[in-house]
């Protein structure tokens, strides 16, 4: 089965555009201001306006308030949301839209455990643990740590790039990859240079 893509940390429409034009599957919003990569609710609308039908737009927030999603839900035409935080099962659901949970991996995070807490998530997404960051190191996990019967099910991210991305895919077998810094010129700015030698890479290891 062909690898999805999720391109994350869009912050204009260009970027919006490109993505998609080079393959992408979906485009990632970031509802967390701390973030170099964080867009407004206008910002967010006019991205959303200009995408052609068949691209999942994926909504991340990290610990927010029920009342700051509903917000943004209410506004933006958001197709997924993506919980980065230290959110619980209650705390994801509840907002009439389907949902992952994105998990740090540390060499004692039990997988299984996770997935039965998080038992309605559509899927978990597998991202770098560093100490006060929710995301966005830039660092690889040890891939070894994910156990094979649950590739299928997760969204493998953290440290991904065009130079790493077949050899991820090939090794990990996961169901769907997610990148941001990687194919970045500077934070929050996509290089169109990048996204294309990412998928390229994504095409190579589903060949």
């Amino acid at each position: 089965m062909r690898t999805r893509v999720k391109i994350c940390g869009i912050t204009c429409k260009q970027d919006a555009l490109d993505a998609v034009r080079l393959g992408a599957d979906a485009i990632g919003l970031v509802f967390y201001p701390p973030s170099p990569r964080a867009v407004t609710i206008e910002q967010a609308v006019s991205i959303v306006h200009r995408l052609p039908p068949f691209v999942t737009v994926v909504a991340l927030f990290v610990d927010a308030s029920r009342d700051d999603i509903a917000a943004v839900l209410n506004q933006v035409r958001v197709d997924l949301i993506q919980f980065h935080g230290n959110e619980t099962p209650v705390d994801c659901s509840g907002h009439g839209c389907p949902w992952i949970k994105a998990v740090r991996m540390r060499e004692d995070t039990d997988l299984q455990a996770i997935k039965e807490e998080y038992a309605e998530a559509s899927a978990l997404l597998l991202d770098t643990y560093q100490p006060g960051k929710p995301g966005g190191t830039g660092s690889i996990f040890d891939w070894s740590m994910i156990p094979t019967k649950f590739a299928p099910e997760i969204v493998l991210a953290g440290g991904l790039s065009a130079e790493n991305i077949e050899s991820a895919i090939v090794r990990v077998q996961p169901y769907a990859v997610d990148v941001s810094g990687g194919v970045e010129q500077s934070k929050g700015i996509k290089d169109v240079n990048k996204i294309a030698a990412f998928m390229r890479g994504v095409e190579s290891a589903n060949q």
